[in-house]
């Protein structure tokens, strides 16, 4: 069984994803980021940079104590090698969802976050920071539609954790002033994942839990 604290955001989505991709157990324990539950002692403890999600595993590989992790590229890479799922078992398939995985930790997490944040939540519009942070998320939204040109997902042809590490962010592709049709490899990918069953009910949780979140 899998505890899986939660809040309705791209990251929370991308544990949600896997777990009912992969079919395991979970329960939801919500962290509500609107009312800061992000800075409870009880989650920080399993969170330390108070941001979710974050996951206990109660009966972890090893038959050990339960084991905590943050940070969602860690916690997908975690439960790929528990399930052996979801990652190519090869050294260069590896690799390549790697590779990825890490590139949406690094670019286009951060860059879209940017991107929210100065086009709709700061309290001043800030040309330049709004500016910036729109074409770079163009920029990356551009090498992601390169890659896709002539495969089906992210890491070759199979579905893997690079793809759900990234497909949360291009569903907010209205919140980055982005058009996916100026991109239509990754329109093509993005309307492939939206359709599998695993991430209707993946997004069906997020609704339950927090009513009209994207």
């Amino acid at each position: 069984m899998i505890d899986l604290h939660y809040w309705t955001t791209p990251n929370g989505h991308k544990i949600t994803l896997f777990l009912e991709e992969a079919g395991l157990p979970y329960t939801v324990f919500p962290v509500n980021i609107g009312k800061n539950e992000q800075f409870e002692p009880a989650f920080l403890k399993i969170s330390p940079n108070n941001r979710i999600p974050a996951i206990v595993d109660q009966a972890p590989s090893d038959g050990g104590e339960p084991i905590s992790l943050f940070e969602s590229g860690a916690i997908l890479l975690y439960l790929a090698e528990k399930t052996g799922q979801f990652i190519a078992q090869d050294l260069r398939g590896r690799e390549e969802v790697l590779q990825w995985l890490f590139w949406q930790m690094g670019g286009l997490g951060p860059m879209a976050g940017q991107n929210h944040h100065f086009t709709r939540a700061a309290p001043e519009k800030l040309p330049y920071a709004i500016k910036r942070y729109i074409d770079e998320t163009a920029r990356l939204y551009g090498v992601l539609d390169r890659r896709l040109a002539d495969r089906d997902f992210v890491a070759g042809a199979e579905y893997s954790i690079a793809d759900m590490s990234i497909y949360p962010w291009i569903a907010r592709h209205p919140w980055q002033s982005q058009d996916l049709a100026d991109f239509p490899n990754v329109q093509r990918w993005y309307e492939a994942i939206k359709a599998r069953p695993a991430t209707v009910r993946a997004y069906a949780v997020a609704q339950r839990i927090n009513p009209g979140a994207p």
